[in-house]
C-alpha cells in the first residue's frame, strides 16, 4: 500500500518523466557510454606511460676519416687524365687522377738544377777545406811571429764564407728535393677503400690550382651511428647510456611512444655522447650507437639496406609515469620527467632510486 502511495506520488510529480519512454538502443547505449568512460577512467589511472623526447637527424660514420671526403689536386697543374668515373669503386691506392705540371720539361730541369748545385757544393767543400788548412798554418805562423794578426783573421773570415755558401747550397737543394716531391705526386690516389660518388666537371684543358677539389670520396664499410637533434627542453634529462628507438628512412614502422614493446619495426640504440653546445640550427645533437652487433637479429640494417646520410626519427626513453600524469603534464606544458611530490621516476622502467644507489 505504501508504494503504491509512492508510486502515485512520483507519478503525480514527475507526469514528463513518467510519460517518457526511452527506445531500448538508448538504454544500450547509455550503458555501452558509461563503461566506456569507467574504462577510460581506469586505463589512465593504473596503465603506465614510458615518456619520450623525440628527434631526427641522420646516419654518419663513427670515424672522421670514414665520412665523406674531398679529393683534391696536390700540385698545381692541367689535369691529365682520369681513372675513374661516378660511383666507380676503388682499393686503397688506387689512381684517381693525374696533374701534370703546364710545362713537359719542369722536372727534367729540376734535376739539372739540383746536379748543378751538387756540383757547386762538392767545389765549395774542397776550397772550404784548403781554406781551412791555411787557418791551421796561419795560426801556426802568428803563434811564432812570423805572420800579422790581420792574415790570420783574413784566413778565418774566408773559412767562414765558405761555410755560408755551403748553407746556402744546401738550402736550395733541399728547395729542389721538395718540387721533385711534389711534382711526384702528379698522380692522386685513393687514401682508403671506399667508392668515388662524384667526379668533376675538369677536363685536359683545365689547369687546377693545390687544393682544387677533384672528386668526392667515400669510404665503404665504416661503423656508423645516427646524430639525432633534439630539443634543449629535454636535453639536461638525457644522460649517455638512454635506450633510443630508432625509424631508419624507407622502412616500415609502427611507433607507439608509450609502450615500446608495441612498437614494429624500430631499431634499439643507446646514447653514447651529448654535445655541450647547441647545433646553429639550435638544437642538440646526440650520438646514437647500437645496442645489437651482427650477426644479432635486432642488429641494426646493412650498410647497403641504410646508407651514409639517410634520414632518422629517434624516441629517447625517459622515465615511466601514469598515463593520467602524462597528460596532465602536456597540458601543463611541462617539460620532461616532471615528477610529482614524493614520487619515485623511474629510468628505462627501472626506479630512479635503484639508479642512483648503483651509480654510488
Amino acid at each position: 500500500m505504501a508504494d503504491t502511495t509512492a508510486s502515485a506520488m512520483k507519478a503525480g510529480r514527475f507526469t514528463t518523466l513518467a510519460s517518457l519512454k526511452p527506445p531500448p538502443i538508448m538504454r544500450t547505449f547509455a550503458w555501452i557510454l558509461s563503461i566506456t568512460v569507467a574504462i577510460v577512467l581506469l586505463f589512465i589511472i593504473f596503465v603506465p606511460w614510458v615518456q619520450t623526447s623525440a628527434g631526427t637527424g641522420t646516419v654518419i660514420a663513427f670515424d672522421p676519416r670514414d665520412r665523406q671526403q674531398n679529393i683534391t689536386a696536390l700540385v698545381p697543374g692541367r689535369l691529365d687524365r682520369w681513372f675513374v668515373t661516378d660511383g666507380a669503386v676503388v682499393k686503397s691506392g688506387d689512381p684517381i687522377a693525374k696533374v701534370v705540371d703546364i710545362d713537359p720539361d719542369f722536372l727534367g730541369r729540376l734535376r739539372a738544377e739540383r746536379e748543378q748545385k751538387m756540383a757547386e757544393m762538392a767545389a765549395t767543400e774542397a776550397a772550404m777545406a784548403t781554406a781551412q788548412r791555411d787557418v791551421t798554418r796561419m795560426q801556426t805562423l802568428y803563434s811564432e811571429g812570423l805572420a800579422a794578426r790581420r792574415d790570420f783573421e783574413l784566413a778565418q773570415i774566408k773559412v767562414a764564407d765558405y761555410a755560408a755558401k755551403l748553407a746556402s747550397s744546401r738550402a736550395d737543394i733541399n728547395k729542389i728535393d721538395t718540387n721533385l716531391r711534389r711534382q711526384s705526386e702528379q698522380v692522386i690516389r685513393a687514401p682508403r677503400d671506399g667508392r668515388i660518388l662524384r667526379v668533376s666537371a675538369i677536363d685536359s684543358a683545365t689547369i687546377v690550382k693545390q687544393g682544387d677539389v677533384l672528386a668526392t670520396f667515400v669510404p665503404e664499410n665504416s661503423p656508423r651511428v645516427v646524430e639525432l637533434y633534439v630539443d634543449g627542453r629535454d636535453v639536461p634529462l638525457i644522460r649517455p647510456g638512454r635506450s633510443v628507438r630508432l625509424e631508419f628512412e624507407g622502412w616500415p614502422a609502427i611507433q607507439f611512444s608509450g609502450w615500446p614493446s608495441v612498437a614494429r619495426g624500430l631499431f634499439d640504440g643507446k646514447v653514447q655522447s651529448v654535445d655541450v653546445n647547441a647545433s646553429p640550427n639550435g638544437l642538440f645533437r646526440l650520438l646514437v650507437v647500437p645496442t645489437h652487433l651482427p650477426p644479432d637479429d635486432r642488429a641494426w640494417p646493412s650498410n647497403t639496406s641504410v646508407r651514409l646520410g639517410a634520414k632518422v626519427r629517434g624516441w629517447v626513453m625517459m622515465d615511466t609515469v601514469p598515463v593520467w600524469f602524462e597528460l596532465w603534464r602536456i597540458l601543463n606544458d611541462f617539460p620532461l620527467q616532471f615528477t610529482r611530490p614524493g614520487a619515485s621516476p623511474t629510468v628505462n622502467g627501472e626506479a630512479a632510486d635503484k639508479s642512483a644507489s648503483s651509480a654510488k
